[in-house]
């Protein structure tokens, strides 16, 4: 793959919340690919190619009067990546039993070690949908289970499954660079009946599932929502998030119009994920 220029926003964001989680919502929508909050805001990165210098003229939320927003622009080198992240990333724990961290942080006691290099990808854990999917996943029976985890980022909900015992595992993402760091990560975590590929819902064709996991955004999930539907097996589960709390009535209406049923729902800063029974 060949090497990609980002170009790095610093935003400096007050109040920091809900604002920074409707910042990087709008911000995805425009086409930033990875996000890495902090105690002021939150660093954007975008690829250079996609980038324009109106590409802020839609995000509706630094407009608001009630927030402040202020921000500063620089280019990174893909492969200066590393740095940028390891002083802002931490340690996830997730409930007593699992930690997501990065290859140079110390090895804890626990029963699921996830070991995470995200580069350019989105799932490490902080963001609020990432850590209550991985939450769902620690909750349910993955044995013998056979699971996608669609737009899969880092592929952290793809390792956690393998560790909980799932049987066979398609993890896909439509960014090539998630694919390549997802690849590495599955092998990094010894979990090599992960099968990775690059693409969309348009992959999955005639696979079917024992659990689905997409933790994607509102407009995505809602189209697709009927071809995970169709790769369902009977008594299947479908774990969503990647939406707010308000969007929550949408996703479901679309659900059980497809013969889903509404089983439960956790909430944090305002992101929500929801589990389905097919």
């Amino acid at each position: 793959m060949p090497n990609t220029n980002y170009i790095e926003y610093c935003f400096k964001i007050k109040p920091l919340q809900p604002t920074s989680d409707i910042l990087m919502a709008e911000l995805g929508e425009a086409g930033f690919e990875s996000f890495v909050e902090n105690d002021e805001g939150v660093l954007a990165y975008i690829q250079k190619k996609d980038w324009a210098p109106g590409i802020l003229e839609d995000i509706h939320i630094m407009e608001n009067p009630k927030v402040k927003i202020s921000y500063d622009t620089r280019e990174i080198a893909q492969e200066n990546w590393n740095a940028a992240w390891e002083s802002n990333f931490n340690p996830i724990r997730i409930g007593n039993d699992c930690v997501v961290r990065a290859p140079f942080h110390e090895k804890p006691e626990v029963a699921y070690d996830i070991v995470i290099e995200p580069k350019m990808s989105f799932g490490t854990g902080h963001h609020e949908t990432t850590h209550m999917m991985l939450e769902y996943i620690l909750e349910h029976d993955f044995i013998g289970k056979s699971v996608l985890d669609m737009g899969s980022g880092t592929g952290v909900l793809a390792i956690l499954a393998a560790m909980k015992g799932a049987k066979e595992i398609d993890a896909i993402d439509n960014d090539a660079w998630c694919y390549l760091n997802a690849k590495e990560n599955v092998e990094r975590n010894d979990c090599n009946h992960i099968r990775v590929y690059e693409g969309d819902a348009s992959r999955l064709q005639t696979r079917n599932y024992d659990i689905i996991l997409a933790n994607i955004n509102r407009n995505i999930l809602l189209e697709d929502i009927p071809n995970y539907v169709r790769c369902l097996n009977k008594d299947g589960l479908l774990f969503l998030s990647g939406f707010y709390e308000g969007d929550l009535q949408m996703i479901t209406a679309k659900c059980e119009e497809l013969g889903l049923k509404f089983e439960k729902n956790l909430e944090k800063n305002n992101w929500v994920a929801a589990k389905y029974v097919f």
